[in-house]
């Protein structure tokens, strides 16, 4: 794996190619800077490859000695479509029922960063979010709702400002009881 500087470089040279592709002159005074400047934040915005969610969510682990339900609703998030290299983002809703083990409610917002810093689809990000917290924690059921905007869908193709996509994925506890699923939803109200 390359460095950060080399992997800015890299980018640099790319980005700067790119402007020359699409017409642009990328030594005009506005530009100049621009391939570097692009390169940094698309290394920032895709720092999820270089962390393991796991190790992210697992350094704040407690005992628990019972809660039916614990929700962090509306962790906002910022990815990329991997099929246009867009941005989509959105909020993120999580709510699980612990075994022995909780974990600190700002490692809910970490793992979501640690995925949706990738190169994502929605429904994988869900699944991704909901699968993780269940096995590192031993969760006896996981909860998760996304609802997110796509430029792919407003910028480009159908263009349609005011869609937007919400997916639900679920394990453990909440898949076989829909009292509980119900209850998360009516939590996401309050």
């Amino acid at each position: 794996m390359l460095n950060e500087e080399e992997a800015i470089e890299r980018l640099s040279f790319h980005l700067k190619e790119i402007i020359k592709i699409i017409g642009e002159n990328p030594d005009r005074e506005g530009l100049v800077k621009t391939p570097r400047r692009a390169a940094k934040a698309f290394y920032y915005a895709t720092q999820g490859y270089r962390q393991n969610p796991a190790e992210v969510l697992t350094q704040a682990v407690f005992d628990c000695d019972g809660s039916r339900l614990i929700v962090v609703k509306d962790i906002e998030f910022y990815s990329f479509c991997e099929h246009h290299i867009l941005p989509f983002f959105g909020k993120i809703s999580v709510g699980y029922i612990p075994g022995k083990k909780m974990v600190g409610l700002s490692k809910l917002a970490r793992l979501v960063n640690a995925y949706c810093r990738r190169l994502q689809v929605q429904e994988r990000l869900t699944t991704q979010v909901c699968n993780e917290l269940f096995r590192d924690i031993d969760a006896k059921g996981v909860i998760v709702k996304c609802t997110a905007q796509h430029l792919c869908m407003k910028m480009r193709g159908v263009e349609k400002q005011d869609s937007s996509t919400t997916t639900l994925d679920y394990c453990g506890a909440f898949e076989n009881d829909p009292v509980l699923r119900a209850e998360f939803l009516n939590a996401l109200n309050d």
